[in-house]
């Protein structure tokens, strides 16, 4: 998120990437925002530029100020990223999401596909405790712990480009994910199906492993595209 922009460093973009890392659920109700000299230098642009992304984010409420010690700029309370996403997905076409599914499904079988044949079963196990640390009552941190497993699991193909391409695609795809997790059923059916991906990841079975991975993938993209049309979407 915090890279630099270059020639197009004007303060509405700083402000569309800030605003999108904050109702796609990268940045949490609470969480501080660097400070403006930092934003500036990591975005490669003026300071005067990240001060005024700064005001209009404060002006549509999704970050507040603090004086003092401690103070600085914090993402709102009241920003929702599932109003975001329930946006994002009116607006996104049928096609448009399938096409963005498929991506995703490819770049993700691929990696699972070369984790199955070269990672070690320790490392699976890893990804397993920390997932069982995790409450899967709570969405946002089953959600936050599902995005950063994938990630995990897609490291251990060991392969640079399709890992950085994982991250980019969980970055914009995952506030979609992240709708599904509100339902309890679902949300245990999708930690189940990820515990069965593991599982032939650590056993060495690239087959099993990439047709879960596909499965799962179709699954979610009919169950958006059904909730996209109980929103009127056309």
């Amino acid at each position: 998120m915090f890279q630099p922009i270059g020639d197009q460093g004007r303060a509405a973009l700083v402000e569309r990437r800030i605003a999108d890392a904050i109702m796609g659920g990268v940045l949490h109700a609470g969480e501080r925002l660097p400070a403006e000299t930092d934003l500036a230098q990591s975005f490669g642009v003026a300071p005067a530029t990240a001060r005024e992304a700064l005001l209009a984010l404060r002006e549509r409420g999704l970050i507040t100020t603090r004086r003092g010690r401690h103070g600085g700029s914090f993402v709102a309370d009241t920003a929702d990223p599932t109003t975001f996403a329930l946006d994002a997905l009116a607006a996104t076409s049928r096609v448009a999401l399938r096409d963005a599914a498929t991506h995703y499904a490819t770049i993700t079988a691929a990696a699972v596909e070369l984790a199955a044949r070269r990672a070690d079963p320790s490392e699976i196990a890893l990804i397993r405790q920390r997932l069982e640390r995790v409450d899967p009552a709570d969405p946002i941190d089953w959600r936050r712990a599902s995005d950063d497993a994938q990630i995990e699991l897609s490291a251990l193909s060991q392969s640079a480009r399709l890992t950085r391409e994982q991250m980019r695609l969980q970055a914009e795809l995952s506030p979609l994910f992240a709708l599904a997790d509100r339902e309890p059923e679902r949300r245990t059916a999708t930690r189940e199906r990820f515990w069965a991906l593991l599982d032939a990841v650590e056993r060495g079975d690239p087959t099993t492993a990439v047709h879960l991975s596909r499965a799962a993938v179709r699954d979610a993209v009919e169950w958006l595209i059904d909730l996209r049309e109980t929103l009127g979407a056309s």
